[in-house]
């Protein structure tokens, strides 16, 4: 079972045990890719070129890794992106927003001749379908982190592993790379398009501190429908299991029990990228040196504030805010020592 270093926040152990300073402290590796959010929509479409209405649409960055890197650096954190967009008005969005936000994009590739990706989010009351168009997101290969950002990372963190076909097969090599440089590591699997849940990840997952998953996904990767079995098979496989339950908050496995944190009450707009924005909480928790009960307060904090406006990056809390926000939430018990990380 990997476990969380115990070195101080912004120092780590190399080779000799020498201290070293990491000079990062979230590298976020996946996908970039515009929202287009299509709100009201009729939930049957009608095809014959029949014309209907919606009741609003946004436009705005999207892509989970691209999310996430916003939100971590909305909480305070030096944050770094590695993806691939295109030469075109969507890849140039994209980098636009997340340079405005603070995410530094030097390793983003820009691939001409091809397409940048896409995603539309259709709601209809409560519920969403997305339709993703992949782009540019599968020309990302792990080789293409520089092992630069690797070494002077306190984190790597990996955003939609099924999205992403070239990425997956190096995958283990940079989280062992990253593992060798003294940073800690996370994967986001987001929703597998063919729904096989294979694709090489349990050879990764021994490699992989701590794994994101929604309700869906948990059973989709455990076999498991309950989302509590659910944490509790894949921390038996070797990483720390999050489960995103949306208005129903989150739970993780620490090593030795279940921990579950309710969501406080929002008025919600729309709950693209909320997801994403709950990693970036709870990644900044556990980069702080926080509990896992604690670091799962902030990321359900974060992920219920980012619902207050459209699209995924809009509503994102600052540290101040979301930590305002968490009075109440942490689990009882939170301050019991943590078995193994």
């Amino acid at each position: 079972m990997n476990c969380w270093p115990r070195t101080p926040p912004h120092c780590r152990t190399g080779s000799g045990d020498q201290a070293v300073s990491a000079t990062l402290d979230l590298l976020v590796v996946g996908d970039i890719n515009p929202d287009v959010v299509v709100r009201g929509a009729p939930r049957e479409l009608a095809f014959g070129q029949a014309e209907q209405l919606a009741e609003g649409a946004d436009l705005g960055l999207g892509g989970s890794a691209a999310i996430t890197a916003c939100g971590a650096s909305r909480l305070g954190l030096s944050t770094a992106i590695v993806g691939a967009v295109g030469d075109d008005a969507a890849g140039r969005l994209s980098l636009d927003e997340l340079a405005r936000r603070g995410v530094d994009t030097t390793s983003v590739r820009v691939v001409q001749e091809r397409a940048s990706g896409l995603t539309v989010h259709v709601l209809s009351g409560a519920d969403r379908a997305m339709i993703t168009s992949r782009g540019t997101l599968d020309e990302l290969e792990a080789s293409a982190v520089p092992s630069g950002l690797v070494t002077a990372a306190r984190h790597v963190h990996v955003a939609s592993f099924y999205l992403q076909p070239r990425l997956a097969p190096g995958l283990r090599g940079l989280f062992e790379a990253a593992h060798a440089a003294g940073a800690t590591t996370s994967l986001d699997l987001n929703w597998d398009p063919a729904e096989r849940w294979q694709g090489g990840l349990a050879e990764l997952l021994p490699v992989v501190d701590i794994l994101f998953v929604n309700a869906a996904e948990a059973a989709g990767v455990s076999g498991a429908a309950d989302p509590a079995v659910a944490a509790t098979v894949l921390n038996a496989r070797g990483p720390l299991p999050v489960v995103k339950l949306g208005a129903a908050g989150g739970l993780a496995h620490d090593g030795c029990r279940l921990v579950h944190v309710d969501a406080p009450v929002v008025s919600v707009v729309d709950s693209v990228g909320a997801g994403d924005s709950f990693d970036a909480g709870f990644l900044c928790g556990r980069l702080s040196g926080w509990t896992v009960g604690r670091s799962l307060a902030l990321g359900v904090v974060c992920g219920s504030l980012s619902t207050r406006a459209a699209g995924g990056i809009r509503a994102q809390p600052s540290r101040a805010e979301a930590e305002a926000a968490m009075a109440g939430l942490l689990p009882a018990g939170d301050d019991a020592e943590e078995c193994g990380r």
